[in-house]
């Protein structure tokens, strides 16, 4: 990040801070999984004139490795309820604040901390093929520099060792950052349904919507409408449904890896079948 931008942000954020309590809190979160399209999902809704994203970026990431911070940081980041008004005025329907950060699925503590700071949000959650997962985000944080091993069958072998003792740790030590259990839980942020159960003991299944992404990326109109009457704020007609953050594999995965890894993951993603109401669309 160059100079100016670093400058822009940091005054950017300070204002926000000196002004949070006229500022929104979400009414929703995305809140993952990684490299499952949350940010194609976020800018379709961010055209939603009722739907106001945060000021600066995406994803604020205060509950996972920010909370430290404190509220009046977080709440710095949201449109300011005199815009809101105005926008509710004008569109005759309530507006929502909103962010999407893909590690709060996954991190331990995440869950509980929006629970208590954000009571009645909403929670959205977006899955897709683990084993595919799996591959774009070695990639992705290979091309990032998080990652050090090419080889992703080998950064599969080491991610036991790698994660050992991670959430026992981010538990022990709330403002820690855990490198490996962010950027190297290949197999792990793959099995869904555990951390969907996390969240369901805490918010009621009612409170969150988890979507299929191939289902999304193949009929986004469907699944924005169910995205909307899930929040309940009217239709104004479809967004432009792009594709965001793609990445091309590195090279090829062995077909002998990818049926080894279908198979690990074939008794979790039936547990995902209650949160879908149907088979996973990649187990079709």
């Amino acid at each position: 990040m160059n100079t100016m931008k670093q400058s822009v942000l940091a005054v950017s954020r300070t204002t926000g801070r000196f002004t949070s309590g006229g500022r929104m809190l979400p009414g929703f979160l995305i809140v993952g999984a990684q490299r499952c399209g949350t940010t194609s999902l976020y800018r379709a809704l961010s055209q939603h004139p009722l739907l106001l994203k945060p000021v600066l970026h995406k994803g604020v990431h205060y509950f996972d490795v920010g909370y430290y911070r404190g509220m009046r940081w977080y709440q710095g980041h949201f449109p300011t309820r005199v815009g809101a008004a105005l926008l509710t005025r004008k569109h005759q329907g309530r507006s929502l604040a909103f962010e999407s950060s893909p590690y709060y699925l996954f991190h331990p503590l995440a869950a509980e901390r929006i629970a208590a700071d954000l009571p009645g949000v909403k929670l959205i959650a977006l899955v897709r093929d683990p084993v595919e997962r799996a591959c774009s985000a070695h990639a992705h944080e290979l091309a990032r520099g998080f990652e050090t091993e090419s080889n992703f069958e080998y950064a599969v072998e080491l991610e036991g060792r790698r994660l050992a003792g991670a959430e026992d740790a981010l538990r022990t030590h709330p403002e820690a950052v855990h490198h490996s259990h962010r950027h190297h839980a290949y197999l792990a942020r793959g099995r869904y349904a555990e951390q969907l159960d996390r969240l369901e003991a805490l918010f009621g299944r009612e409170r969150i919507l988890v979507l299929d992404s191939h289902r999304f990326f193949a009929e986004p109109e469907r699944v924005y409408d169910r995205v909307l009457e899930f929040l309940g704020v009217p239709h104004y007609g479809y967004p432009v449904f792009e594709r965001h953050n793609g990445r091309p594999l590195p090279k090829p995965v062995p077909l002998s890896l990818r049926a080894a890894l279908s198979d690990h993951f074939e008794v979790y993603d039936q547990q995902l079948v209650p949160w879908l109401g149907a088979d996973p669309s990649w187990r079709r």
